[in-house]
């Protein structure tokens, strides 16, 4: 089996100590040099918390010149037309054709190129860069180029990326969960995705490691432009989606055994975080499934690993198929619904080790090429059938590089049922191992592609039911991490959100823990082009904000153009507000007679 290539880089596995309280009610350390790395030392009294307010027009465009806030409006309101966006594809042939393709760049830059993304390389988005750096908003880099397939062409080349050898020769007898097996309804992952998530098909190893040298130019450019960036990263244009979609499945697998044990000891509905099984039931249980001797079992469970406490939560649980390797050939669980015991693990071809090898190493690269420039690498949430493999290399890549500082952050998507328990795992799963948290919140990107696919394949829905219960946990999840950072210096969050609700919860709950601007913990981030009645403001008051800045040549961002106008589409139909306040600021200059008003 593959177990010791997919968890090569773990050589051991900390000790893990017994779950904390949760931040709100940690005890504070003492100040002074006795108190805890990491841990907020007393202070002298600051300044409160400033007031941003969102609805001063003129002081959110104090950037922008006249001209830009008539293209703001006029592509915005493109945007609101149902009837041009169902067509606009079309148009934009239609419009290639008439005009020739160097009229139509210069159209496309007048209008929604310019408005959406930065320029075309890296020394024609600096200016902008700079710019926006001089009004208090940072950048987070995004090279958006796209491959351009049909859906015909994308479909089979996802299909056949995905597929492991065994399952395209036929040999393949594992049955792996539902949500975690190919599907030729969602080979074009492009379908119903907004927020500017990108789409990257597998050719090759070759074609990997040349988008990891675009990455590579893309830190260095964004070393360049400034001392504080981030640079925005997808896993899956980093290797075979293949590896990902089978070693997320056993992920799953796994985490629903330790549940299902859960549930034999009469814990079935607790928190993740307040689940501990009873170690000597399980290994009873264990016992009689007929997994291994009693001695074998016992011999996995000792307090060297698992302590003293008599109990095992959900991260002692999952160090077990990270550390334990002679646990592999007995890594077998019940199939609820057949009752049989299937391998958790399945076999691994000598060319798809290294598939899994080339992945880690491409993001080693990358991470160190990142702390030498001074850049941070946020690694973008995924399709939920990818996520659990993606979350766990972004781990590995924490432990090994957050040792001072977050370098690499990870995102949780919080339209999902489980990203309550995913945060709270990974926060305790830091203070354990004594790594720094870095995280980037959001409400997610795949729900219409996500809630097709579990109804006609046969799964249960991740997504929360409601907009509203989407809320409640990404302000349940956000109220988690603040006040860990409230208790941990070294942490530090994203809140990635165009919800002025949102926003204006952060800022009050940043005020009620005291947690300033001037450290830098809590920073926001929103798109280019968009919401800059909400970024600049932030930014002139003092928080850190940023703009996910994409680039790349006209032509190849034009798949990213189209779910700009799409996503923008929905926020208009639900929101004036962002208009109204252009009109209100282009009204004033001309009033004043500033129409020909230039940012200082």
């Amino acid at each position: 089996m593959a177990l010791r290539c997919v968890f090569f880089l773990r050589s051991r596995t900390p000790h893990l100590a017994p779950l904390s309280t949760a931040p709100a009610t940690r005890e504070q350390p003492a100040a002074g040099p006795s108190a805890l790395p990491g841990c907020r030392p007393a202070e002298a009294l600051r300044p409160p918390v400033p007031a941003v307010d969102f609805s001063n027009a003129q002081e959110a465009y104090r950037s922008r010149r006249t001209w830009e806030l008539a293209r703001n409006l006029l592509v915005l309101r493109l945007c609101a037309s149902p009837a041009l966006l169902e067509r606009h594809e079309q148009l934009l042939q239609m419009a290639r054709r008439l005009l020739g393709q160097r009229l139509f760049d210069k159209l496309m830059k007048m209008t929604f190129y310019g408005q959406f993304v930065a320029g075309e390389d890296q020394e024609s988005i600096r200016p902008l860069i700079q710019h926006n750096r001089a009004f208090g908003v940072g950048s987070i880099l995004d090279y958006g180029v796209e491959e351009d397939l049909s859906s015909k062409e994308a479909e089979p080349k996802e299909m056949e990326s995905c597929a492991s050898t065994a399952e395209r020769d036929g040999s393949s007898t594992s049955k792996s969960e539902k949500q975690y097996q190919t599907h030729l309804a969602f080979g074009d992952q492009r379908d119903s995705i907004i927020s500017g998530a990108h789409t990257y098909f597998y050719a090759s190893e070759t074609k990997c490691d040349s988008h990891m040298k675009t990455l590579l130019h893309c830190i260095e450019a964004s070393g360049k432009a400034s001392d504080d960036g981030f640079l925005a990263i997808k896993l899956t244009s980093l290797g075979r989606p293949q590896f990902l979609l089978q070693f997320s499945g056993v992920l799953t697998k796994w985490r629903r055994f330790f549940h299902q044990m859960a549930a034999e000891q009469g814990q079935a509905g607790h928190a993740v975080m307040d689940t501990k099984l009873e170690v000597a039931a399980l290994q009873e249980s264990i016992a009689k499934m007929g997994i291994a001797s009693r001695a074998e079992i016992e011999d996995w469970f000792t307090p060297e690993t698992l302590g003293v406490s008599g109990t095992m939560d959900l991260l002692e649980w999952n160090s077990l198929i990270d550390s334990r390797t002679q646990f592999a050939k007995h890594l077998v669980i019940p199939n609820v619904q057949t009752g049989h015991l299937e391998p958790l693990l399945s076999q691994f071809t000598e060319e798809e080790e290294l598939q899994m090898m080339r992945i880690l190493q491409r993001m080693d690269v990358l991470a160190s090429k990142a702390k030498e420039a001074g850049v941070r690498l946020m690694v973008d949430a995924e399709q939920t059938y990818f996520q659990p493999a993606i979350s766990y290399l972004t781990l590995e890549m924490q432990r090994k590089f957050n040792v001072e500082k977050p370098l690499i952050f990870n995102t949780y998507q919080c339209y999902l049922k489980n990203a309550y328990d995913n945060v709270t795992l990974d926060i305790e799963l830091a203070r354990r191992e004594g790594w720094c948290f870095g995280a980037k919140l959001v409400r997610g990107a795949y729900m219409a592609q996500e809630r097709a696919r579990a109804v006609e394949i046969g799964y249960e829905d991740p997504i929360n039911s409601t907009y509203e219960a989407t809320n409640a946990m990404y302000h349940r999840c956000l109220n988690y991490v603040l006040e860990e950072l409230k208790h941990n210096s070294k942490a530090e969050v994203m809140v990635a959100s165009h919800n002025e609700d949102t926003v204006r919860f952060t800022l009050r709950r940043m005020e009620e823990l005291s947690l300033h601007p001037a450290d830098n913990q809590v920073c926001f981030g929103q798109l280019l082009g968009m919401c800059d009645q909400i970024s600049f403001p932030l930014g002139q008051a003092g928080f850190s904000v940023y703009k996910y800045v994409p680039y790349g040549p006209v032509m190849e961002v034009l798949p990213y153009l189209s779910r700009r106008a799409l996503e923008n589409s929905g926020i208009m139909k639900g929101t004036q507000r962002e208009r109204q306040l252009l009109w209100q600021e282009l009204w004033r200059r001309l009033c004043t007679g500033n129409l020909l008003y230039r940012p200082a």
